[in-house]
């Protein structure tokens, strides 16, 4: 729908209230409701939102590390615009409007540190240089019998799953709770999330979930809504649902890997696609995925955002290690799937559930966009077998501080993204570490208390 179709829809249907929201730097979904009024008034001019939003943690609390907003800023108010096209129902709360804002509007400069902004930038690159890319994300996700009370009052602990045992691809476990099951896939997809596979991964409740590709920012905003509204529908029936990358130190971890391919501007052709090539790779594709092996090092935290992305990227837990890739093999960072012409892409493992969509997808597509315009060659062979063991090319960061202050001093990133994102966005990502750095665990406690 345009505008004028929207409005004429909240007029007929005498709707008066409406719902926003915009992903902040760690994906998290910050908005309000406003009146019809209040909603009519700032579709062109935008509305006033307090920028603390980009200045404080995923726990509320206020960095004292970054430039954009703080105590000396005072913060201010920034426009934030809603996008009409965005438009969707939330079927589990009566039908209200729903519409996703980022802080690109009408005659306004974006803000620099706005995910959804910055994935706009890189869209317009890929447009301008000829592409359509097409995105998909799948999540995997844990689910427990807990409310926000009880996970409080036992300390997140000793937390109740959804289903007992590991029975990955279950037929017996979706029909064991088919109300939220069906929950899941039904309104998801009335919510404008299409659901192209639901199924239990392995591990006590876990679900994983497939969306069906979408160009790229529409690919995003289903990603960004999808964990919200699953943790709404969760709710509902009792649950709660967690993106933890690895919550849990002896059970699997959570993945959210990116599927993606480039097509022709008419959006007809495949342009990943060679059939003369051994892999079925076209060149383009082969730039675009040195592209990204090349800029790997240099954007991880856009991919492993919170200190625990790196406990899911570890040996045997069927996330990547290295800097590698292969033919359909689950054990590389990268991996190339050929079936078929039209099912031709490349999936990127290293993305936990813990991402935020947005940014995840744009260094996706900008270090696959950096490989084509620098014609990069694909010098690194395909692994064949266990890519733990291939570490020729170099391995992953293992933790959050050293992936954030390789990107802080990364001209590289800067390149791509722009001096004032990757200042602020690394900047909270050392301010994350420092939270992690001065706490005392409970592997400290049991540990040393007594023995020491």
């Amino acid at each position: 729908m345009n505008a004028e179709q929207v409005i004429s829809y909240i007029n007929d249907h005498n709707i008066q209230k409406i719902k926003f929201a915009f992903a902040d730097v760690d994906g998290i979904l910050r908005g309000k409701v406003i009146s019809k009024q209040k909603f009519l008034d700032g579709l062109q001019s935008g509305y006033g939102f307090c920028d603390v939003v980009f200045g404080w943690d995923s726990t509320d609390a206020p960095y004292d590390n970054v430039d954009l907003t703080g105590w000396h800023s005072g913060y201010p108010d920034k426009q934030c615009f809603i996008d009409i096209s965005t438009f969707r129902m939330i079927p589990w709360e009566n039908n209200v409007p729903f519409f996703i804002a980022d802080y690109s509007g009408p005659g306004a400069k974006a803000l620099e540190v706005c995910p959804r902004s910055l994935l706009k930038n890189i869209i317009s690159e890929c447009g301008k240089l000829g592409y359509v890319a097409q995105f998909a994300q799948e999540f995997e996700w844990f689910n427990f019998y807990e409310t926000p009370e009880s996970l409080q009052h036992k300390g997140f602990r000793n937390l109740e799953p959804l289903l007992p045992g590991m029975f990955g691809y279950s037929i017996l476990r979706p029909s064991q709770n088919s109300a939220f099951y069906n929950d899941l896939f039904d309104k998801l997809t009335q919510y404008q999330i299409p659901i192209e596979g639901l199924h239990t991964e392995t591990g006590p409740g876990v679900y994983e979930a497939a969306i069906h590709y979408a160009p790229t920012l529409e690919a995003a905003d289903r990603a960004v809504l999808f964990k919200t509204a699953v943790k709404e529908i969760a709710s509902q029936h009792g649950l709660t649902a967690t993106f933890m990358a690895k919550w849990n130190e002896n059970l699997p971890g959570c993945s959210g890997h990116i599927h993606q391919s480039l097509w022709s501007a008419e959006g007809g052709k495949n342009l990943f696609y060679d059939d003369a090539d051994v892999n079925k790779m076209s060149e383009l594709h082969q730039q675009y995925l040195a592209g990204q092996l090349y800029c790997l090092p240099h954007l991880l935290p856009m991919y492993a955002p919170t200190i625990n992305s790196y406990k899911r990227l570890v040996e045997g837990a069927w996330a990547p290690t290295t800097i590698t890739w292969g033919v359909d093999n689950r054990t590389t960072a990268l991996r190339v799937i050929n079936v078929s012409e039209k099912a031709t892409r490349l999936e990127t493992r290293i993305p936990g559930s813990d991402t935020n969509p947005y940014l995840a997808i744009a260094a996706a597509l900008a270090s696959g966009l950096y490989g084509i315009k620098n014609k990069l060659k694909l010098n690194i062979a395909a692994t064949k077998g266990n890519g733990y063991d291939n570490k020729a090319n170099g391995i992953l960061h293992s933790n959050l501080f050293d992936a954030a202050t390789a990107m802080q001093n990364s001209p590289l990133a800067k390149e791509l993204f722009g001096e004032g994102f990757v200042k602020h966005f690394t900047q909270t990502r050392l301010w994350e570490h420092r939270q992690y750095a001065k706490s005392v665990s409970d592997w400290e406690l049991k540990r040393y208390f007594e023995g020491i």
